[in-house]
């Protein structure tokens, strides 16, 4: 079955080739140098190629004739050559296969003994050399393929970031979004058609950013060291209130941070976030960590609205889905999560199904604000185990000319896992 969780590649089951069989498929990274650029054993691969798959820049570069191209379709899609299997076949990529490129796609389709790849320098690595930066220091990020706000998590004074990018119009709206987020003193540094012979280098600052004819393949370099102090999410949880769109159904801070650790989230994690409000839990849950994933299921469009517009405004919209429904009607079908946070709309039936459906580990943490919900979660708490806990908080708050401590509802936390 594929996993269909938001930002996670579709698993397929490969087709194994005969055991005996030599790969039928090379996959040459090529930079912008064409030919010249390539190792011995993969110029004898492109010379005993029956077809050549590349996008048409690569085609030309490698100067392959029409007789073998054969152009990617658009949109991508891999099956023309998966439907050459066991002839001989090339497929050219930018640089580094396996480094935002299409190498993974088609190891995805393949069995391991069905390809061999030969790299070529990415252009992260061609960017770093030049600049002379050390590429484990710096975030690397494919925004040719995804939105501008993807660079929000990791805006950081001192940070460093190589971003590709979609065309040349691209780096001057990259660098009007970093204006507006208060980054206008951001040293950029637009790198054109690296490691070919129309290879260039120019720099500005993002607000005074006044580049023209920029040449595709195009990248640009960030360089936040002269950002403000303090610049930047921060990396533990409870964020404001005041960052999220919001009704005002919303997790309060101390309240989230106590329930992220209740979560525990771990990389490449999927939570269910049900009863999600403003999916406030959801976009903490996908700051915390790297390659998680989050489902957030809501049922009034209002509120689904707040939770679309918070996933943009965090960079966060490739990883979190939106399922606009009441829950338990509305799990079925839903990919398996290792985490699920109930913060609204607790029932007896949805506790009953949830514990039905998910898997043994699976982490559960729900929060109660009223009466009736507190004691559903101290009754499941005496059936299923698990730990309850009561979070009682006080602001100061403007009382006449001075202050008292203003009491938040309470919030019972029930935390098990299943």
């Amino acid at each position: 079955m594929s996993d269909t969780r938001p930002g996670v590649s579709p698993t397929l089951v490969p087709i194994s080739p005969s055991a005996s069989a030599a790969p039928w498929l090379t996959i040459i990274g090529l930079g912008e140098d064409g030919l010249a650029g390539l190792s011995e054993a993969s110029r004898d691969a492109l010379d005993r190629a029956e077809f050549v798959f590349g996008a048409p820049r690569h085609l030309a570069l490698a100067g392959i004739g029409a007789d073998r191209a054969r152009p990617w379709p658009v949109p991508f899609s891999v099956e023309p050559l998966v439907a050459e299997r066991g002839r001989a076949v090339a497929a050219l990529v930018s640089g580094d296969p396996f480094w935002h490129g299409a190498g993974a796609v088609l190891a995805a389709r393949l069995a391991p003994g069905e390809w061999r790849a030969a790299p070529a320098p990415s252009c992260f690595s061609l960017a770093a050399a030049r600049l002379g930066w050390p590429l484990e220091r710096v975030t690397c990020l494919a925004l040719h393929a995804a939105p501008v706000e993807t660079l929000r998590p990791h805006l950081a004074r001192g940070a460093r970031l190589l971003c590709t990018l979609r065309d040349s119009a691209a780096a001057a709206a990259l660098a009007g979004w970093l204006t507006e987020q208060g980054l206008g003193m951001a040293r950029l540094a637009v790198l054109e058609a690296l490691g070919g012979p129309r290879e260039r280098i120019r720099r500005a600052r993002a607000a005074a950013f006044d580049l023209d004819g920029i040449a595709t393949p195009v990248a640009v370099a960030i360089d936040l060291s002269d950002a403000p102090r303090g610049f930047g999410l921060p990396r533990t949880p409870g964020l404001a209130e005041s960052r999220f769109a919001s009704d005002g159904q919303i997790t309060k801070s101390p309240v989230r941070a106590l329930t992220l650790a209740a979560l525990a989230p771990r990389p490449g994690e999927h939570l269910w976030d049900i009863g999600a409000g403003s999916g406030s839990v959801s976009v903490e849950w996908l700051l915390a960590a790297p390659g998680a994933s989050a489902t957030a299921v809501e049922p009034r469009a209002d509120r689904g609205a707040n939770i679309a517009a918070n996933a943009r405004a965090f960079g966060l919209s490739p990883r979190l889905r939106l399922v606009e429904g009441r829950a338990p009607e509305c799990l079925d079908g839903l990919a398996g999560p290792e985490a699920v946070f109930v913060g609204g709309g607790g029932s007896e039936e949805l506790f009953a199904r949830l514990w039905e459906i998910l898997p043994e580990g699976t982490r559960l943490v729900a929060n109660a604000v009223t009466l009736e919900t507190e004691a559903l979660l101290t009754t499941l708490a005496a059936r299923r185990g698990g730990e309850l806990i009561r979070i009682e908080l006080s602001r100061a708050e403007p009382l006449g000319s001075l202050r008292a401590w203003q009491a938040a509802r309470p919030v019972t936390q029930w935390s098990v896992i299943r």
